[in-house]
């Protein structure tokens, strides 16, 4: 799994993401788009955003800190959860 966040150093919800990343043991790869320009130009074109906190995990956009998105995206990527064998329990009084 390839997850970058994009961030600067006075952003606090880029600081939430690296901590909510870190917390559950996701290898990440920084890009500080303030001081490295490259990063900067690299994610405007990837994504179209000019703010951080911005994430991408396997090709997947995630702006700003979104713990859900994050989670649902960490969780499909196999970060160490089991796969969904796409059972579902429904109450069959709704159908009838």
């Amino acid at each position: 799994m390839e997850v970058i966040v994009y961030t600067t150093p006075t952003c606090p919800y880029c600081h939430q993401v690296k901590g909510f990343l870190s917390q559950r043991g996701i290898k990440f790869t920084e890009r500080d788009v303030s001081v490295d320009r490259a990063a900067a130009t690299e994610m405007i074109q990837k994504t179209g955003q000019r703010a951080v906190p911005v994430t991408i995990i396997d090709g997947q956009v995630i702006i700003g800190f979104d713990r859900a998105r994050l989670e649902d995206l960490l969780t499909s990527r196999g970060s160490g959860s089991r796969p969904s064998l796409g059972l579902q329990v429904a109450d069959a009084g709704k159908f009838a």
